[in-house]
């Protein structure tokens, strides 16, 4: 009998210790999550500068208010992928089904805190695992600062033709009398953990 209780014990413990293996690798690679992060934010900003940069070229300002409201959520949808949920958030919305949760709004207060202190908004990204629902999720974000053709659209000083564009699309916008290098808003992304 004794023997018999051994053997079990041995027996847990060594099936203990072969799952601890297991159980290490399921710990997330911080690394790796953010490296795939990195790769979704630059296909997702790749299409959607191009798009944007195209319909200014091909159709002004006001031509790209319009494209921006017919695919930018589309380009957003297309980019959902193996899990990821991306997207576009701000403090200063146009578009209100970008609107910051708790979580990101924290931290796009950070981001603008660190750039009031000098900090350079194109290097800012914040990545942590957090818990929602009862699950681990890995989230990232990263400041979308304000450029240069930024400016046409979200500047200080737009023309009236766009201004009338984006009233037509967006009657509740925010998302104007930015400035060069201000904190336009952030790449976020989220992705549920095993």
């Amino acid at each position: 009998m004794k023997q018999a209780l051994r053997h079990a014990a041995l027996a847990i413990v060594l099936a203990g210790g072969a799952a601890m293996p297991a159980l290490a690798a399921e710990k997330p690679d911080m690394a790796e999550l953010k490296g795939e992060a990195r790769e979704i934010i630059q296909g997702f900003f790749k299409e959607l500068k191009g798009t944007l940069v195209s319909a200014m070229k091909e159709k002004g300002p006001a031509g790209a208010v319009d494209v921006c409201n017919t695919k930018a959520q589309e380009i957003t949808a297309k980019h959902n992928a193996k899990g990821w949920q991306v997207g576009r958030t701000a403090l200063k919305l146009r578009n209100p089904k970008n609107a910051p949760d708790a979580w990101e709004k924290a931290v796009l207060e950070e981001f603008e805190k660190k750039i009031a202190e000098g900090a350079d908004p194109k290097k800012l990204v914040k990545a942590e695992i957090v818990e929602e629902n009862g699950r681990k999720v890995f989230r990232l974000m990263k400041a979308i600062p304000t450029m240069k053709p930024c400016l046409n659209c979200h500047g200080e000083k737009v023309s009236e033709d766009v201004l009338a564009v984006i009233r037509k699309h967006y009657p509740q916008d925010q998302a104007t009398g930015f400035r060069l290098g201000q904190l336009r808003g952030a790449f976020t992304l989220k992705k549920p953990l095993n």
